[in-house]
């Protein structure tokens, strides 16, 4: 599960989706070559788009830009980058068919919640040729794939190195036990006054008496918990301590399997009550495997990456209601090898997926649905099918090893192959001609 999303410009407008002001008629400047990049060319027109779209996207987020003239001259070589590794693209044969390309123009549509032919004619009116946007398309995914390949047969991972990954993890595993904590969690409204505070604090301490008591810590959970674990008697499933909260682990600190931590625990959400359900020390021979599927779409100029988080919003909307089913959603809009699936991608160890899908997919219970996720890839909808503890062979943790490993030394692979063909590109700057 290896992409990187692009922000390709190549001269289309930086979101689709924004309408024009009524009346109002989008006006093109005076257009000219900004630089030439061996055979492929920069105009000013699309150093003017990626300039407002970064400054555009540095308002939203409130980050500070530096002088006109330095972002302009850093947007450019952003732009001259994108055209060296384009024009490797071409020359290394990457080719995108027809088909293909029909599908990525039926995605960019459908993200933006209209039909392919109300997007042709949005582009009409905001003055993009129906072509060149389906070039800019073929473009993008030239790029991707070139990049995928390339930068990953730059990385070399030595039996040395994995030696030493496998050493360290298992030093970590022996320090950290894995747990299996239940909760059954009382939550209470941000901004609730003392008496509601106090209405939920009675609520979960009668529920810890039922459970002291010797009521099945279960049957407490179904009927009182308010979180997405409560229908599995609010177990969380088993997991190393690092991966679940630092406020559960050191409430459940001490305590055997089949124990229920002594006070109440409150934190953000509510108040909770805990019960350790199992604990593992220093499984270091064996792993969490989590069964999981997920539904991605890709940001791009077309379709920005807000455009994208509320779509996926959407799509998890319609699976809570009940209206759409998330393996249909997976197979008419992901745009990932796991569609045909229903975005399945079968049980799987950790290290497998890059950090940021994996810390989002570990946070979830079997059955829930994640918010928007996103990654290098775009933006993903999780739902977790279930999980398991299975031995670890040695070779699959060499494996396992080494992918950790390539993901680790991935962007540095990147960064020098680009610098490398950057050095190697004619570039020529162009001034803007004299008006008379």
């Amino acid at each position: 599960m290896r992409a990187v999303a692009l922000t390709l410009a190549c001269g289309i407008v930086t979101a689709v989706s924004a309408q024009p002001a009524p009346g109002r008629v989008a006006v093109r400047s005076a257009d000219h070559i900004a630089a030439i990049v061996n055979q492929e060319l920069v105009t000013a027109f699309e150093v003017e788009q990626r300039l407002a779209r970064v400054r555009e996207d540095a308002a939203r987020g409130g980050q500070r830009l530096p002088e006109d003239a330095e972002l302009r001259r850093q947007v450019l070589e952003m732009l001259i980058e994108e055209r060296a590794i384009l024009g490797f693209a071409r020359d290394s044969g990457i080719r995108v068919e027809e088909p293909e390309l029909d599908r990525a123009v039926a995605g960019v549509a459908a993200q933006n919640q209209i039909t392919q032919a109300q997007l042709r004619e949005r582009l009409r009116r905001e003055g993009i040729d129906y072509s060149r946007f389906r070039n800019n398309l073929r473009d993008q995914i030239m790029i991707e794939r070139v990049r995928e390949r390339e930068v990953q047969s730059r990385i070399r991972i030595t039996d040395s190195e994995i030696d030493a990954f496998i050493e360290q993890q298992r030093s970590t595993a022996a320090a950290q036990p894995e747990l299996n904590i239940a909760q059954i969690l009382v939550t209470v409204p941000e901004g609730a006054d003392d008496a509601v505070v106090a209405e939920r604090r009675a609520r979960a301490q009668a529920a810890m008496a039922r459970v002291q008591a010797g009521e099945a810590f279960a049957t407490v959970a179904r009927e009182l918990s308010e979180d997405a674990n409560r229908e599995r008697g609010g177990e969380i499933g088993l997991r190393a301590a690092d991966r679940l909260p630092d406020v559960f682990v050191q409430a459940v600190n001490g305590l055997k399997a089949g124990e229920v931590a002594p006070a109440l625990l409150r934190t953000g959400a509510g108040f909770h009550v805990l019960k350790v359900v199992d604990r593992k020390e220093g499984g270091a021979f064996q792993v969490t495997q989590t069964h999981a599927r997920h539904i991605l779409l890709r940001p791009s100029a077309q379709v920005p990456a807000e455009a994208t988080v509320r779509r996926i919003e959407g799509f998890r909307r319609e699976i809570e209601a009940g209206t759409a089913t998330f393996e249909a959603l997976a197979r008419q809009y992901s745009e990932d090898g796991s569609a045909p699936q229903g975005g399945d991608l079968g049980w799987v160890s950790p290290g497998n997926f890059v950090p940021e899908f994996e810390e989002a997919m570990n946070r979830l219970s079997p059955g829930a649905l994640s918010p928007a996720v996103t990654s290098r890839f775009g933006v993903h909808l999780i739902q977790v099918v279930g999980r398991r503890v299975v031995d670890v062979e040695m070779k699959q943790l060499r494996e396992q090893a080494r992918n950790a490993l390539r993901e680790q030394k991935f962007d540095g692979a990147y960064e020098e192959w680009v610098r490398e063909l950057r050095a190697r590109a004619y570039v020529e700057l162009r001034e803007a001609p004299q008006q008379p």
